[in-house]
């Protein structure tokens, strides 16, 4: 299956904390030379894209590597990639781990990801900082002309959730404004990510279609009140409609598998073969075809919020 995310890497601080090292990615077989350039790559604050996102102290997306500040510029053009979103974890004011996902640029690709951001100064309103479209190119064209107030559309729910959320069949979905643009194309998926940086708010979204999904299958697992175990909370999967109903009374204990070594570590992590983990999610995944999948944490005041999964 052909998804519309490349390459996920993962880049995290060296044994002096000044700069950022490879630490594992996730591709498929036509970006290994792109890889073999990564593996060697290093980061001082505030260079290259996972460099900024550390400096920033929140997600950056760059739509355009020529003549930017990214690091890999003839190595990703020759590899087909053109654009990155970078995805910082922090502890409190600690860098924790960089995420980097790169996309490609041709005509077979639909969806989006989006950063949007409220400054409480300037606006009551979300505003798009930017996003990358593939091929749907009028559903950009109405992005770029659209606000969300707190509580409204994937961007604005997010923002007044303050956890990730998921939006399925959103053609459907009266909490989706661009519902309509969204059916044309074929995006039927939306997954909100909030970050939040002193009075500042950013909203990271995946806009998945079903020809070039951004996961076959997305989960958002929660600490239960005891924080003794993670429960799951939502997910959408285009093999299985109800994991609500599979999910039912099984937990994920803290470090076990993929999304419970999250929860202990606060690192994201990139899984290539499932088969090494052993948790419940990591079986009904397999069950379903899935092989590899990426966690990442939210993070808020040093504690964890929810972990967001996706399988590929």
């Amino acid at each position: 299956m052909k998804t519309f995310i490349r390459v996920v890497e993962l880049w995290v601080p060296d044994k002096t904390r000044t700069r950022l090292e490879f630490g594992g990615s996730l591709h498929s077989g036509e970006f290994t030379e792109f890889n073999a350039v990564s593996e060697n790559a290093l980061f001082a604050y505030d260079e290259g894209l996972p460099g900024k996102a550390w400096a920033s102290g929140h997600p950056v997306i760059l739509t355009e590597f020529a003549n930017s500040y990214f690091k890999r510029t003839d190595e990703a053009r020759e590899a087909g990639l053109t654009c990155g979103v970078a995805l910082p974890v922090f502890a409190g004011e600690f860098l924790m781990a960089v995420m980097v996902l790169l996309c490609g640029d041709d005509r077979k690709h639909v969806g989006a990801i989006e950063l949007w951001h409220n400054d409480p100064d300037r606006s009551h309103e979300m505003a798009l900082v930017d996003g990358y479209y593939g091929t749907a190119d009028m559903f950009e064209f109405n992005s770029r002309h659209t606000k969300f107030p707190r509580g409204f559309g994937l961007p604005g729910r997010t923002w007044k959730a303050g956890m990730p959320l998921i939006i399925k069949e959103l053609h459907n979905a009266k909490g989706f404004l661009r519902g309509e643009e969204a059916s044309e194309i074929g995006i039927n998926c939306g997954v909100g990510i909030p970050y939040t940086t002193g009075d500042q708010t950013w909203v990271v979204t995946f806009l998945s279609a079903q020809a070039t999904p951004i996961a076959r299958r997305f989960e958002i697992w929660v600490p239960n009140e005891a924080r003794s175990a993670l429960l799951f909370d939502s997910g959408d999967c285009s093999e299985q409609s109800d994991l609500a109903t599979l999910y039912a009374a099984k937990t994920i204990r803290r470090g076990e598998g993929s999304i419970g070594g999250v929860w202990a570590t606060g690192m994201p992590a990139l899984t290539e073969h499932l088969k090494q983990d052993q948790s419940i999610a990591a079986a009904l995944a397999r069950a379903s075809g899935m092989n590899q999948v990426v966690a990442l944490p939210v993070i808020e005041n040093a504690r964890l919020k929810a972990v967001l999964a996706w399988y590929l």
